[in-house]
């Protein structure tokens, strides 16, 4: 990250930026960092100015303790006003939640757009399963079992127990266990996990709400019921795209939604 700004708590947020055009901040979501979005922001370079930040607790960025999800949204307003003080955010999952929070609490924005995040209430017994995790990871990460905590991310995503015992013996092992407790903040973005009805209709900007074709039924209907939930929302299905999209299908498409030329 070659650039710095400091948020209202004294936490140093690192960035970078690419590109010409409108502004747009890449929101990443749980164990990523803005490193995962760098791909994106490159496919957005010709027709936006596509800026990446390592979230508190991750990568180059600091952090303070206590958390609060405010002051992940008093970092985005940080942002935005280091920028320039005229953005859009795309949010990915959790991301995406967060940048609807910020939206929702009056961080300046023009426009948000989101990629499946990651509401359970259109998944089978998603509730419980939300809860059940944050408490199984607010007692790993207590406990200072990084690597538990990470493994309960991996199962919640559906990743299967023989895939994650491969992954505890990689070389990326360490880095996800050094983002661990990062896990805690997302799981306090999504609040439980369920759709946050009252915070969706105190959006004030255009939302698009983006799936992939390829996802589960449960994240396309999260998708649909965040466009119908905010005062001015479009629904979008990307062909064939699944939660990991791909940065060539979605860029076009959130280059025209933002007024990239």
């Amino acid at each position: 990250m070659d650039s710095t700004t400091t948020s209202p708590d004294g936490t140093p947020l690192a960035y970078d930026v690419t590109g010409r055009g409108p502004t747009v901040i890449l929101v990443s979501g749980a164990m990523s960092t803005g490193g995962t979005t760098a791909p994106l922001a490159a496919r957005l370079a010709d027709r936006c100015t596509a800026v990446v930040y390592d979230r508190r607790g991750r990568g180059a960025s600091g952090d303070t303790a206590p958390y609060a999800v405010e002051r992940e949204i008093e970092d985005l307003a940080a942002l935005v006003a280091a920028v320039g003080g005229d953005a859009a955010l795309f949010g990915v999952s959790s991301g995406g939640a967060l940048a609807l929070r910020a939206a929702a609490a009056g961080v300046p924005v023009r426009s948000v757009a989101v990629y499946e995040p990651p509401y359970a209430d259109f998944l089978d017994g998603g509730a419980e399963r939300m809860a059940r995790y944050g408490t199984e990871l607010s007692a790993a990460l207590g406990a200072g079992r990084g690597g538990d905590a990470v493994a309960l991310f991996l199962r919640l995503t559906g990743l299967a127990e023989e895939m994650i015992d491969r992954a505890r013996q990689s070389p990326m092992w360490a880095g996800m266990e050094a983002v661990a407790p990062s896990l805690a903040y997302d799981d306090a973005v999504l609040a439980g996990g369920l759709l946050p009805r009252e915070v969706l209709a105190a959006v004030p900007v255009p939302v698009l709400a983006l799936t992939g074709g390829a996802s589960p039924d449960w994240l396309r209907a999260a998708g649909r019921a965040v466009a119908e939930a905010v005062p001015d929302g479009t629904y979008r299905e990307l062909p064939d795209q699944t939660h990991m999209v791909e940065p060539d299908v979605v860029a076009p498409v959130l280059a025209d939604f933002t007024g990239g030329a």
